[in-house]
């Protein structure tokens, strides 16, 4: 192991955990911010447009959440887990590999997500219940974000490739950079600014694919470098099954959950749809806070990924288990002030992206049910990520299939009977109430010291 790498990694194993969490997390609060600011801005650019438009921008946010949870928080997830605890276990070598296995993953999932959401895009939004001009305005956004999918893979795997190793700084920093450069050019083409000219929502898609591809080079760029750890030698470049299902075995049934939180979110809009587009605007508006709490819950469990995996791969199960539930404190705190804040101030939020009454009453009815119950989300959450860092990720997953069930066969019931709108929030609530504590008791019972099966 390389002197930057060991004593990083003595640090996870002996630092204070409260402490050594903050400081792994602030760089990733910090890229919070400035991708709120993009999804934020791009809401309010396309806003102005017009409900169409912002209804078409609802349709594709869940996608475009899928698209970001799968290639960061799960695979990425899965591509940390295996780095931290091949070096927490002092294989330096390992961690090199199993580097180059994930470019390999990146470039797979990336083409796949692309032909994926091209072949069945207008299909899918049909099924939410996009018609008519939303329908029209969400496949002008989608279909050219969703050609630069492996754009945003590739950053994302070089993101988490240096998370695994403890180092937050580099992938914060590019990827912010690239926000503050997201956020006038999406203006400027969303628009039409200068020589830019209006392109409509399509320019906030064309935007978004900028912003990774730079992401991307940045970070590439930085695992090349000379003198790097992580850059890939002729040696690295045979490739095994076995350091792929590395990766896998936790990348892939954390994509499990990523389709299920999402699925519940377009599931869940499929229905509000139902009751109008000013409904359906709505809806996304308040849902869209819940959704972006994923990433500022991500910058504390990318924390929790690497310092859990570094822990469990040195032998030292109990230590992992308690930063887990530390890391859990810390996140329902953070997301109990987002919540309560929104619960009484509802207002505040939506009228951000709306001057339309009935969008902001559907917005502030969501937040004003749902808000209070964030802190339990923030904890399943944090718990997610931990578990992804000790390989051990399936419990926090069937928390999320329960939820998804609750939701969804509820939310369909509840339609089916007539049942109001503010009905269909309260089942958003409650689910994310057995989220959290389904996954509070199930993580404390699961014995993180044998390799799961």
């Amino acid at each position: 192991m390389t002197a930057p790498h060991a004593t990083r990694t003595e640090r996870l194993l002996a630092a204070p955990i409260v402490p050594t969490i903050a400081r792994l997390a602030v760089p990733g609060v910090v890229l919070v911010a400035f991708q709120t600011a993009v999804s934020v801005g791009d809401t309010i650019f396309v806003g102005r447009l017009g409900t169409a438009s912002l209804a078409g921008l609802a349709l594709v946010f869940p996608l475009v959440m899928l698209l970001q949870m799968a290639s960061a928080g799960a695979m990425g997830g899965g591509i940390s887990s295996s780095i931290a605890r091949a070096l927490g276990a002092g294989r330096a070598d390992q961690a090199r590999r199993l580097s180059a296995h994930a470019i390999v993953l990146a470039a797979a999932f990336g083409l796949a997500f692309t032909a994926l959401m091209l072949a069945g895009g207008p299909a899918i939004y049909r099924l939410l219940g996009g018609k008519g001009a939303p329908l029209a305005e969400a496949l002008a956004y989608s279909n050219l974000l969703f050609a630069g999918a492996a754009m945003v893979w590739f950053a994302n795997t070089f993101a988490s490739i240096l998370r695994g190793t403890g180092n937050m700084l580099v992938p914060s920093a590019a990827l912010s950079l690239a926000a503050v450069l997201h956020v006038p050019l999406s203006g400027a083409l969303v628009l039409g600014a200068g020589p830019f000219p209006r392109l409509g929502i399509a320019g906030a898609a064309i935007a978004y694919i900028v912003n990774f591809t730079f992401a991307a080079a940045a970070m590439l760029a930085w695992l090349l470098r000379p003198g790097s750890a992580l850059r890939p030698r002729r040696t690295d470049l045979r490739f095994e099954w076995t350091l792929f299902a590395d990766i896998l075995r936790v990348g892939a049934l954390s994509v499990v959950s990523s389709v299920q939180t999402v699925l519940t979110a377009v599931v869940v809009t499929g229905l509000v749809a139902g009751f109008g587009a000013a409904a359906l605007a709505g809806y996304g508006v308040g849902v869209r806070l819940e959704l972006l709490q994923i990433p500022l819950v991500f910058a504390l469990g990318q924390a929790m990924v690497a310092l859990v995996g570094t822990n469990i791969g040195a032998g030292r199960p109990e230590r992992a288990k308690r930063i887990a539930f530390v890391g859990a404190a810390m996140s329902a705190a953070v997301c109990l002030a987002i919540g309560l804040t929104v619960a009484i101030f509802p207002d505040a939020w939506v009228q951000l992206f709306s001057d339309d009454p009935a969008v902001r009453t559907a917005g502030a009815s969501y937040l004003r049910i749902a808000g209070p119950l964030y802190p339990l989300f923030g904890i399943g959450m944090a718990l997610y990520f931990a578990s992804q860092g000790a390989g051990h990720v399936l419990w926090p997953v069937l928390a999320g299939t329960v939820r998804l069930a609750v939701v969804v066969i509820g939310g369909i019931v509840a339609v089916s009977l007539g049942a109001p709108l503010v009905v269909l929030f309260a089942l958003i609530a409650l689910g994310l109430a057995i989220f959290g504590g389904l996954s509070a008791w199930l993580v404390a019972r699961t014995d993180w010291g044998k390799r799961p099966g």
